[in-house]
């Protein structure tokens, strides 16, 4: 029960018939809930492009606030410490 408290409020979703009917036969195949299925699905959309999604609105969010290096003078920098190091 300790699991549940640990979970968001619940979340209604309209599926296209044919995904709920795969969502219910890997439910019913690994013996899991059709909760965990989408779960397990959404988490492994998150590790991928949801979390790209979020990273570049945050790069954004970043540059708008002037959080941001000028490429050139970057590439400059990196130029003249490998001269030096060099030397």
């Amino acid at each position: 029960m300790s699991n549940q408290r640990e979970l968001s409020d619940p979340v209604t979703l309209r599926l296209p018939r044919d995904l709920l009917a795969e969502i219910e036969a890997i439910a019913e195949i690994t013996e899991r809930s059709r909760s965990w299925v989408m779960v397990r699905a959404m988490k492994a959309y998150m590790a991928s492009e949801g979390r790209d999604i979020l990273h570049a609105a945050e790069g954004q969010r970043q540059i708008a606030e002037g959080d941001s290096y000028d490429l050139n003078d970057v590439l400059d920098e990196l130029d003249s410490e490998a001269r030096s190091n060099a030397a």
